[in-house]
Formats: structure tokens, C-alpha cells, sequence
């Protein structure tokens, strides 16, 4: 099974954020991923942002009239949500840090019947996240 850990990173989560800026602070400060690049147009909206987390990137473009919905108009339910691996040493202080920066925690830190130890937050404008130490 380990063998597939070497392969490079095939899926990239992908979201639109209403303020890129603060996105990019909450995603550092809250839970813990570092900017990697981010490109704006000539009004300084974020059109592309790159955060890594451990070797792994996620995408998000700032809210911006596009031919990219994110979801049918009228529905503000969330649309998906994004799960990151944690190693099992460090899921309690990454817990801790969230919850220092005022992150919604609506799924408190437990295990679970397969063997994670896991938690969920709502970001800064509200989409889920869950950080767990389950790593297929």
C-alpha cells in the first residue's frame, strides 16, 4: 500500500473564497497551510491562490463573476468539503491551533470506529474542513 504514497498528488481541492485575503490569513493562522503562490488581477482580486499542507496544495480563486459556478444559484448549502490527513502525533496541537483562531469547531476531536482521531471546523466564510489522522 505504501507504494501509491509516492506517487505525486493527482486530486486538488478546488473553492471560492468571497475574500481571498482573509482566506489566506485564516488557512495560515487557523490551520496551519502556507501560501504558496497567488496570482491577482489588476484590482488585486485573488484569481488563483495555491496553500500547501504538508507537501499537499489545495486551490481557491476569489468569489468573482465567472463561467465557474460553485454551486446552483438560490443554494447556499455547502457544496462539498475537504478532509486532510494529519499525522497522529500532531492532530491534538493542530486541534488546539484551530481552536486558538477561532475556528467554529462543529465536530469536536474523537476517534472514530475506523481508527481516526478527528475533528471538523467551519473556515472563515463557512466551509466544512476536517483534519483526522486517517490516511488511506
Amino acid at each position: 500500500m505504501n507504494e501509491h504514497r509516492s506517487q505525486p498528488q493527482v486530486f486538488y481541492p478546488a473553492m471560492r473564497f468571497l475574500d481571498g485575503e482573509a482566506a489566506i490569513h485564516w488557512l495560515t493562522e487557523a490551520f496551519g497551510f502556507e501560501e504558496s503562490a497567488s496570482y491577482r488581477d489588476d484590482r488585486g482580486v485573488i484569481m488563483h491562490a495555491e496553500m500547501r499542507f504538508r507537501g499537499a496544495l489545495m486551490f481557491f480563486g476569489q468569489e468573482r463573476e465567472s463561467d465557474y459556478p460553485v454551486k446552483p444559484p438560490g443554494d447556499d448549502r455547502p457544496t462539498g468539503s475537504v478532509y486532510v490527513a494529519v499525522p497522529a502525533d500532531e492532530i491534538e496541537a493542530h486541534y488546539e491551533r484551530a481552536k486558538r483562531a477561532g475556528a467554529r469547531i462543529f465536530r469536536e476531536l474523537r476517534d472514530t470506529e475506523y481508527g481516526s482521531r478527528e475533528y471538523s471546523a467551519y473556515d472563515c466564510e463557512g466551509h466544512p474542513w476536517s483534519f483526522g489522522t486517517y490516511a488511506p
